[in-house]
């Protein structure tokens, strides 16, 4: 059985589906980045701490819970590496170079949210309930490292998308000769 089934134009199904599949999912952690650099983390800075601590802690609850959160978290990265792998071995070196920037920017916003953000997210879900907190120093320090390095997972996978787009663009033309 033939698994790169050639379909109109000289491009294979697989190679669409894995490049297309790899450019939403992409968009889709970099639009969810972006919603927490312009609303969620500037309206949770106008409340007092006790509420910033209590919504980011159940935000991170919801998150690390999310069977399809993580999913695409993480097929975002599959799919753009055996879209690459499959563009190059398709003769489409073009294709994989940029499909190629694409992986290695999303791995750095992956390489950013497990050494940064996780540990932040763990230690402000060990600071306990914030009910019942009476030192909430742990919000400054949260919030300003927090923040920034969002902002640049932000940039990265956003750079990603764009990389991904162009490399839709390359295929297109490739495929339709």
């Amino acid at each position: 059985m033939q698994t790169n089934i050639v379909s109109e134009g000289g491009g294979s199904r697989l190679a669409t589906v894995l490049l297309m599949v790899a450019t939403v999912l992409v968009g889709l952690m970099a639009g969810l980045f972006f919603a927490f650099d312009v609303s969620v983390m500037p309206g949770l800075a106008r409340g007092d701490e006790r509420t910033y601590v209590t919504a980011m802690q159940n935000i991170n609850a919801v998150i690390d819970g999310n069977a399809l959160f993580g999913t695409v978290f993480v097929v975002a990265l599959l799919a753009a590496a055996a879209s690459a792998a499959v563009e190059l071995r398709g003769g489409r070196r073009g294709v994989a170079v940029w499909v190629g920037a694409a992986v290695v920017l999303y791995l750095v916003v992956l390489v950013i949210t497990f050494t940064v953000n996780i540990p932040l997210n763990n230690e402000l879900a060990a600071a306990g309930d914030a009910a019942t907190m009476a030192d909430f120093s742990i919000v400054d320090r949260f919030k300003g490292t927090w923040v920034a390095v969002n902002v640049v997972r932000t940039v990265c996978s956003t750079a990603a998308l764009v990389a991904l787009v162009r490399a839709l663009v390359l295929y297109g033309r490739a495929t339709r000769r």
